[in-house]
């Protein structure tokens, strides 16, 4: 059986768990075609993402006279599906606050996908994230595609459900999955309690014998780790402040920032300020072996974050067995308690040090004991077989169903 996956962008570095999700579904017998809108605009650095990238089918990236030949053989062929895609498109731009520019050419983008997908003998199509990708996967259905489904991980996605049009989405999804209980919650708010039985919770997981147990503590290392992109919504403006208060007291820290971002600039900025050039390094972004070397030989995993889902890069620390300092917010405290980490109030430079400080006085033994309580949490949460089994058997029934034509467009 093919399905297809849609992104808006992909692969990129942040995106390793969706090409896991993606391989373990083939190992299951699926076979999926990857979609997505464009290229990543920054240089890839881990190989088999490099090699992903080679087998993405991309809709606008280098597909111009491609999109416009869709588009004629569309006019000439189907019309009548044409015709309320073009009504759903000004109804997510009237949503949208009258971008009729863009949701046009998400239906453009949608109208080549729809023939593409025929094509290629898709039989459904799953879209990671609720935004752009799942408005293009909404039209093709709309013009008579096949169905689709999404995951939604937030937070961007809950900022303004309206604009982003999240409940005609839900409507005309063949099931969602939200990746934690609150992403759930936050769905179910942000549309209506009658999609909630279509709402599954399916959380993201790990190949979890790609971390090595390893019974070293990190009790000798002063190193803290922080991997993420580098923007305002991880938290990494706080933490140079943090590391200048610390950094007599404990004079081997080290942190260090694995990931590249708009924040990049500002970061080392306030490294400049609290003149903390010794002890943080910006390494940019890592391939993910590299990564997982780097969290494996730290003391813990550092992610001061605003706004999240819920990090995957968690999951992996945990994996490893190593403590995370973490906040508040989201899905994180589904993972993430005293027992594994610290988890600290978000915005608060005073909170972050005291976790750093506790982090950095913790004994073997401590650490020790976090790390056997993380990895039972993610062996028992988020093991990728497990998520996948799940995602699998929603999958196949939706994609059993095959082209269901639509008679009129949906009414909101």
């Amino acid at each position: 059986m093919r399905i297809g996956y849609l992104m808006n962008t992909y692969p990129m570095t942040s995106t390793t768990f969706i090409r896991r999700e993606i391989e373990a579904l083939e190992t299951l017998g699926l076979e999926v075609v990857r979609y997505a809108g464009r290229r990543w605009s920054e240089q890839l650095v881990d190989p088999l993402d490099i090699e992903e990238a080679g087998r993405t089918n991309y809709l606008l990236t280098g597909n111009a006279t491609g999109l416009f030949a869709a588009l004629v053989k569309e006019v000439l062929v189907n019309p009548l599906g044409l015709a309320r895609g073009i009504a759903t498109c000004i109804r997510l731009a009237r949503c949208g606050g009258g971008a009729i520019v863009k949701n046009a050419a998400y239906l453009i983008q949608a109208v080549y996908l729809r023939q593409r997908a025929k094509t290629d003998g898709i039989r459904h199509l799953h879209v990671h994230f609720s935004t752009n990708a799942s408005a293009i996967a909404l039209l093709s259905r709309i013009c008579g595609g096949v169905g689709y489904s999404f995951t939604a991980h937030g937070p961007d996605e809950f900022v303004d459900a309206g604009r982003c049009a999240l409940e005609l989405k839900i409507k005309n999804a063949a099931f969602v999955v939200a990746i934690s209980n609150f992403c759930r919650a936050q769905l179910i708010l942000l549309t209506s309690m009658k999609h909630w039985e279509k709402i599954r919770v399916i959380r993201c997981g790990l190949m979890l014998d790609e971390f090595r147990l390893d019974t070293h503590p990190g009790s000798d290392s002063a190193t803290i780790v922080c991997v993420g992109r580098l923007c305002p919504q991880k938290g990494q403006l706080l933490i140079p402040r943090a590391v200048a208060a610390l950094k007599g007291e404990f004079p081997g820290l080290k942190v260090i920032l694995i990931g590249g971002g708009e924040s990049h600039r500002e970061i080392e900025a306030e490294i400049a300020r609290f003149a903390v050039e010794d002890f943080i390094e910006l390494r940019g972004w890592k391939a993910n072996d590299e990564v997982r070397n780097t969290i494996g030989g730290c003391r813990a995993l550092l992610l001061p974050s605003l706004a999240e889902g819920l990090p995957i890069v968690i999951m992996e620390a945990l994996a490893l067995q190593r403590p995370v300092i973490s906040t508040y917010i989201a899905g994180i405290p589904e993972l993430l308690d005293e027992q594994c980490g610290w988890i600290i109030p978000a915005a608060s430079p005073q909170a972050l040090e005291a976790a750093l400080r506790s982090a950095l006085r913790a004994d073997a033994v401590v650490l020790e004991r976090m790390g056997r309580v993380g990895r039972a949490r993610v062996e028992a949460m988020h093991d990728l077989r497990g998520s996948v089994s799940s995602l699998y058997a929603c999958l196949v029934p939706a994609a059993e169903m095959g082209i269901t034509p639509l008679r009129r467009a949906p009414q909101g």
